[in-house]
């Protein structure tokens, strides 16, 4: 344990060296929530693209597409036989965007693998060794096995960008997907780790690292700790909906082993569990139900007084892991747009005392604007014949102060118990609901909108209003996701796309709105405790206890005194200061 050691009267006061034109994570406002593990991804993070290959589709010859018997597979996903006249395909690069070249494909054991996609061909095929030049903007590559050795069946199936063979174990992310996202203070995992369709219930049930892929169970933990630590960001991470203890007790303890001590780790029961549309939220009512939490004829209220009371044992089992709260951020999320009264303080925070367990509520005040036929006031057969200006006219008159008003009264419910609000996650909501996404008319409307150089403006007001609303930490969501009529989310569409409106404004806000890490000043200490307040932040001072392990870095340098002489500085470097900062309330 280091300690800091003060002198009365002294006073503390950080200030950083400066840092150059690079936005620094611990300064960042912002966080971003990467996108879902699928085999139509844009976003290409991981060098092995076999990582996001699809499940085994079990083939049959003279039988129609997928309409193969079982396949036999060992705990890691394998195929360890294939039945006379069978064999398995998989694809992955469906989504296009992918760099073009020479792909390397790698394996162990002894069978067939073969290629085929009308964007693949095979240059060289060896034991152990496929070389297949894809062409990458078109997507589509297929990996068929056709047959296995019963002893010593193929396994280990890596699928290599161009260029990345010599290095892929050292160097496991695409160089262009760190470089997009270094900068940001925080990365949330929820859609890494397929939270809302998740079944895991024992440790047994995680996404291992040497499973065969991470589109079926998520990403694991390890691949997420190491993406941090490179990108020294923060870790955002959402514990499944049905996890058992001990399997919270073995995930905190593998997150305290690998995540670098200077960052911290979000820690969030599941994701929108006041969201019916999921299903944590029905077992959230079942739970309710056979604890006999709240009113039987009012589930909704159960379900929330279950996350509640949920939410806090998991924090403490983290407590106990991590021998304390100093590298943690514990997070109770609930939805923006309700009544923060009656849910948010009444259901989520003050029971049991919940909020004493917590260090942030979390919420997302998207820019919602969700036409759907007859609604009211957004009918989608009356949009469908806006024009994109009408539409970013209603954005950013109507849903920026909607949104803003969301926040306003969360942030309200937040103060009245020290806690800062962040949002777990936030951006715009361009989408046709309740029948409306089959809209093709409103769809491309809504695309159009979202690719218009005034949806730039747009989101750049729109953080400035969470700024000044006192807002913390905001997670955007979501990095780069191709759009649909299920939404346009992505900042970028697609892993060659270098600019959008959103993708520019999010980065220009971010360089431009850096926390302030100099003027960090420390009143006088009382039994044992020092008051930092920072200067620049609404928030109120933050008391630390001088005894305690929090403060993760040793001063160094002399003191001074300032030009009135009523108080004496210390002044530490950029790195001290930089680690201390990411150790507060983001």
């Amino acid at each position: 344990m280091r300690t800091l050691f003060l002198l009365l009267p002294l006073c503390l006061a950080v200030s950083a060296l400066e840092c150059g034109a690079a936005a620094v994570p611990a300064q960042c406002r912002l966080g971003i929530n990467v996108s879902a593990p699928v085999d139509w991804t844009t976003e290409h993070p991981f060098v092995d693209v076999f990582r996001f290959s699809r499940a085994w589709i079990s083939q049959s010859n003279n039988a129609p597409w997928g309409a193969g018997p079982p396949l036999a597979v060992d705990t890691n996903g394998w195929i360890t036989a294939l039945q006379t006249n069978c064999y398995a395909d998989t694809p992955m690069l469906t989504g296009g965007h992918a760099p073009s070249g020479n792909y390397v494909c790698l394996y162990d054991g002894q069978g067939t693998i073969s290629f085929w996609g009308a964007s693949a061909s095979v240059v060289s095929n060896a034991p152990g060794r496929v070389v297949v030049n894809v062409n990458g903007a078109a997507g589509g590559l297929f990996l068929r096995i056709s047959a296995v050795s019963a002893t010593n069946y193929i396994r280990n199936i890596r699928v290599l960008m161009p260029g990345a063979e010599s290095n892929y174990l050292t160097q496991p992310f695409a160089s262009n997907f760190l470089a997009r996202w270094s900068g940001f203070n925080t990365v949330r995992f929820m859609s890494w780790m397929n939270i809302n369709s998740s079944t895991q219930q024992n440790w047994s049930d995680r996404p291992r690292a040497n499973f065969y892929n991470y589109t079926d169970r998520g990403v694991p933990l390890e691949a997420m700790i190491d993406l941090c630590n490179r990108l020294k960001a923060n870790a955002w991470i959402c514990v499944p909906h049905k996890a058992s203890d001990d399997y919270v007790t073995q995930f905190a303890a593998l997150v305290k082993q690998l995540l670098d001590p200077s960052l911290k780790v979000y820690i969030e029961y599941s994701n929108e569990v006041w969201n019916n549309q999921f299903p944590q939220n029905a077992y959230a009512q079942q739970q309710s139900a056979i604890l006999h939490l709240g009113d039987p004829s009012r589930p909704w209220e159960g379900a929330a007084l279950f996350y509640s009371e949920r939410a806090v044992q998991i924090f403490q089992i983290f407590e106990q892991v991590f021998g304390g709260t100093n590298r943690l951020c514990r997070v109770l999320a609930w939805q923006a747009a309700t009544d923060p009264g009656y849910w948010t303080d009444g259901l989520v925070l003050s029971p049991s005392n919940a909020w004493q367990h917590a260090d942030a509520l979390a919420i997302a005040p998207y820019l919602t604007f969700s036409p759907s036929p007859g609604g009211a006031p957004l009918d989608s057969n009356a949009v469908t014949n806006w024009t994109v200006s009408h539409i970013l006219d209603y954005v950013q008159t109507n849903c920026v102060a909607e949104s803003i008003g969301w926040v306003t009264a969360q942030k309200a419910v937040a103060a009245k118990y020290g806690l800062p609000l962040i949002c777990y996650e936030a951006g715009q909501s361009l989408v046709g609901v309740g029948g409306a996404e089959n809209n093709d008319a409103l769809t491309a409307l809504l695309e159009a909108a979202n690719r218009d150089p005034r949806m730039g403006a747009i989101y750049t007001s729109y953080l400035d209003a969470w700024r000044n609303a006192g807002g913390r930490l905001m997670c955007v969501f979501e990095s780069v996701s191709s759009y649909s009529k299920y939404g346009s989310w992505g900042l970028l569409e697609f892993a060659d796309q270098t600019d959008s409106p959103k993708f520019d404004a999010v980065m220009g806000w971010l360089r431009g709105n850096l926390r302030p890490l100099p003027q960090l000043k420390a009143m006088a200490p009382q039994h044992g405790a020092v008051s930092l307040q920072v200067q620049g932040e609404p928030s109120a001072p933050y008391v630390i206890d001088a005894s305690s392990d929090l403060l993760q870095w040793q001063i160094a340098g002399g003191a001074t005194t300032d030009a009135s002489g009523a108080a004496t500085y210390l002044v530490i470097g950029f790195n001290q200061a930089a680690q201390f900062y990411r150790g507060l309330p983001q």
